[in-house]
């Protein structure tokens, strides 16, 4: 939006536009030019194969080294959180892969610690794996093999694999090696206790003999190794909470060091599929399953995706909820699964740009003008376009009669004509947006002002701005007369420079969220004075009084829009975020769920590729 040059006129001031200017010398004619090749229509970019990561690159290279006949795989989040951007890599790594090569993907949940595992987690990650467009080949939980873990807890011990430890957290840390892990590592005391007691001991955990932190069960690995995931690992701690699913049958509970290798093998998983952050645990995934002399799946490590210029911390969104900075983890302004889906991004976008940034072993550090842009892309391609202005400026257009209407056919897509179209209604008071209209003219300037004409879209001729009135308080433009530029019969229509988008007194009125970036910087954890120094003040713009062309009551009945992923066939249990458009020469929308049968809301997806530099 441009701002609006100052005029030093009193309120509720009529400005007569027009001016006389002496007549011009002919100019000599011209020689004729020769007429130009008609141009092809042009075509949204065709989409990237959905499933090019999987045929080539780092994922189609672990498939070659392990070609099983049987695909199994897994997908394990802890439920503790809201699941955010980047575990939409691993989402679509662990199904995608398991459905290309025919096979199957377990939704696992991780529910060791009872301490932070809440309901709420347990749905909403299932609900963002559905979103996304998988469904699970079955959902377990890691408290399904508690006594199996158990069982072969007791089997380490007796294979004189594992002990029972008494010592303090710091003085496994100096057994370690000390908090850099760079001074000399050393035995715990109670390493070499014979089996028998260690297994009466782990027993005593069980019953309840120990309180939290007084004992743990610990691998009898490799010291000398130079990897950390060999020191004598935790397998069970002692934990005072009730577990959601098991209530308060165990005291003790297993680590993710111990659990994770053995309910990959339970489950027979053919690939493991992890973040880089665990290369160092394959060697202790290995030795686990060897150590216990059970099927071993094969491990395998990708790069994660990051995306900078936001907070994906747990803790970080926590506090910008409490502070009242953010509404809640479903904030259009955060970058956790929910913010997005409720921001309007369509799910089938987010897999296209995980699959066109592929797969590799290193991390992939996005920008968020990036993803925005492939958000863009994938949009631009599969929604439809509807008139709508922001900010709404009345234009009484003088010389046509108070009856007139006329239908404006416009078509929903002007790429795709599967679309269809529908018709807007043209009469004598139209608005504009704000943005759209100058009190002074200049040369640069190609939408409306005093004595300038300017196209309204598909409206068959120009309109010209004769005067404006201004509102006393405010000082701001209020109301726009023009004329109708409709030439005489036998006249030649002079095209105009400019075409602007408009509304019809039928229009909807609706409340527009315009988000951008909460932070100011790419990198707010480094922020002088923490993250919450570097929140932006502009990261929302509210319009209370946005309205949007009739179109906007089909696009409502024919969500969702588009129909893929996780949201087809949805119907008419879509939500309110599948009801997306461009708004012409504005943004790309949808709507959102504080949309009331009497209020409208519409939240900004991303913005148009023209508004970075929107030319006059």
């Amino acid at each position: 939006m441009e701002d609006t040059p100052k005029q030093a006129l009193p309120d509720r001031t009529l400005v007569n536009a027009q001016k006389t200017k002496p007549p011009k010398a002919p100019k000599p004619a011209k020689e004729p030019k020769a007429p130009k090749a008609p141009r092809a229509p042009s075509a949204p970019a065709a989409p990237v194969d959905p499933n090019s990561m999987f045929k080539e690159g780092f994922l189609s290279a672990v498939y070659k080294e392990k070609p099983a006949q049987e695909i199994t795989t897994r997908f394990p989040p802890e439920p503790n959180g809201y699941l955010h951007i980047g575990h939409s890599k691993a989402i679509a790594i662990n199904f995608g892969f398991a459905r290309y090569h025919g096979g199957n993907c377990y939704l696992r949940y991780d529910d060791t610690n009872p301490e932070a595992e809440e309901e709420k987690y347990f749905t909403t990650i299932r609900d963002m794996v559905q979103w996304l467009g998988f469904e699970p080949y079955d959902i377990t939980y890691s408290s399904d093999h508690f006594d199996k873990l158990y069982a072969l807890a007791e089997d380490l011990i007796t294979r004189n694999k594992a002990y029972v430890c008494h010592c303090t957290d710091v003085e496994v840390n100096l057994q370690r090696g000390g908090p850099d892990n760079k001074g000399p590592r050393y035995a715990c005391p109670h390493r070499d206790r014979p089996s028998d007691e260690s297994l009466s001991e782990f027993r005593g955990m069980r019953d309840g003999k120990y309180k939290p932190r007084e004992a743990f069960l610990r691998m009898k690995q490799d010291l000398e190794s130079g990897n950390p995931q060999m020191w004598d690992l935790t397998a069970y701690r002692v934990l005072d909470a009730e577990h959601h699913r098991t209530g308060k049958k165990w005291k003790i509970y297993p680590t993710y060091d111990f659990t994770h290798c053995l309910c990959d093998s339970f489950e027979n998983i053919s690939h493991s599929l992890c973040t880089t952050e665990f290369i160092m645990s394959r060697v202790s995934y290995d030795w686990l399953c060897d150590a216990l002399e059970i099927y071993k799946p094969m491990q395998r490590e990708y790069g994660r995706l990051n995306v900078e210029g936001t907070v994906l911390s747990k803790r970080k969104i926590a506090k910008l909820i409490s502070e009242k900075h953010v509404r809640d983890w479903d904030d259009p302004r955060l970058y956790t699964l929910v913010a997005l889906r409720r921001r309007g991004v369509p799910p089938g976008a987010i897999l296209s740009f995980v699959n066109e940034l592929g797969v590799t072993t290193s991390s992939s550090n996005i920008q968020i003008a990036r993803l925005e842009n492939a958000i863009r892309m994938y949009l631009e391609r599969t929604v439809p376009r509807l008139m709508l202005v922001l900010d709404p400026i009345p234009v009484i257009i003088e010389n046509l009669p108070d009856e007139h209407l006329e239908q404006i056919e416009l078509p929903f897509s002007p790429k795709n004509p599967e679309f269809g179209t529908h018709t807007v209604p043209f009469t004598k008071k139209v608005f504009i947006d704000r943005s759209d209209f100058r009190e002074i003219d200049s040369k640069d300037y190609f939408r409306l002002a005093p004595g300038k004409s300017v196209g309204l879209l598909k409206v068959p001729f120009p309109i010209k701005a004769t005067s404006f009135t201004k509102d006393e308080q405010t000082g701001l433009v209020s109301e726009i007369r023009a004329t109708y530029e409709k030439p005489e019969e036998g006249t030649a229509f002079k095209k105009p420079k400019t075409y602007i988008q408009w509304v019809g007194s039928s229009a909807t009125n609706v409340e527009a969220r315009l988000f951008s970036p909460l932070f100011k910087s790419t990198h707010p954890d480094r922020a002088e004075g923490g993250f919450l120094s570097d929140l932006s003040p502009k990261s929302e713009e509210i319009f209370p009084n946005c309205l949007v062309e009739s179109g906007l009551e089909e696009i409502r009945r024919r969500a969702p829009w588009p129909e893929e992923e996780g949201e087809k066939g949805a119907g008419k249990d879509a939500g309110p975020e599948t009801v997306r458009f461009q708004g012409m020469r504005v943004a790309y929308f949808s709507m959102d769920k504080d949309t009331t049968s009497e209020k409208i809301v519409l939240n900004r997806i991303v913005s148009l590729k023209e508004d970075a530099g929107k030319g006059a």
